[in-house]
């Protein structure tokens, strides 16, 4: 059951249907979470189409904001928070990606975005890396709200190290080719300054725990496999080794 529920293929639902989470409307959001979230409101010159974005960085600062108020306007006991914390983190996938939540209200012209992520990415430094998962419902035609979560990678994929480390801001761009209504400047463009970020809660621990279990028992099957396929070749030249050991006895005796 939990396997199903944090597949990433719904990560989205689960993020957005059993989360509850109000980042949707400014007023609903504490000044801490504010400071990660971007807006952009544009039209085109003919009046043709206008444009609302909303983009969230999940920041360690509005995670832990967002646990707060979640847990204040629950009225939540410490278990029930350390709960939600290790869902939040672990729908987030924080260990492994970065996220953002894209909120996007097209009226007039619909936006065409497919394939969107070929229309988004993520400099950090002078890097570019384009999304290692995102909300397939942005391919579609969009008239009207369509928000959804669009996942980065949190490792080089070729050095393998943390593309944040070291790094002052991020920049996430999103091109303005795919709609009528411009950003002026060329591509859309939001920056957040990494720097000003506080370091990731661990709340009473039990979250990162759950957590760091949940990653270890991920390394253990990964090992696992890894010792299966090196039993497998070392059973072919066992095997291999044999039969030559025999060949060799074989002409030997002649």
């Amino acid at each position: 059951m939990l396997k199903n529920i944090f597949c990433r293929k719904t990560v989205w639902l689960l993020f957005f249907c059993l989360l509850t989470l109000p980042a949707f409307a400014a007023e609903k959001t504490s000044p801490a979470m504010e400071r990660w979230v971007r807006r952009s409101n544009v039209s085109d010159r003919e009046g043709t189409q206008d444009l609302k974005l909303k983009v969230t960085y999940y920041a360690n600062e509005y995670v832990e904001a967002l646990v707060n108020s979640e847990a204040e306007k629950n009225l939540w006991t410490q278990d029930e928070m350390e709960n939600y914390r290790y869902t939040l983190l672990k729908t987030l996938n924080l260990q492994e990606s970065i996220p953002f939540h894209i909120d996007l209200y097209v009226t007039g012209v619909p936006m065409y975005p497919a394939p969107f992520d070929k229309h988004i990415y993520l400099m950090i430094g002078k890097k570019r890396y384009t999304p290692s998962d995102y909300d397939k419902r942005f391919n579609f035609k969009i008239s009207g709200g369509r928000d959804g979560m669009v996942f980065f990678p949190r490792y080089d994929p070729k050095t393998g190290a943390d593309v944040l480390k070291g790094a002052k801001d991020i920049r996430l761009f999103f091109d303005d080719a795919i709609t009528y209504a411009k950003a002026g400047r060329g591509d859309f463009m939001w920056v957040w300054d990494i720097t000003k970020d506080k370091p990731a809660s661990a709340g009473d621990g039990k979250a990162a725990a759950r957590l760091e279990i949940d990653r270890l028992l991920r390394r253990m099957d990964k090992l696992d496999k890894e010792r299966q396929d090196l039993k497998e070749k070392l059973d072919v030249i066992d095997k291999e080794l044999s039969e030559i050991n025999s060949r060799v006895d074989e002409l030997q005796t002649r």
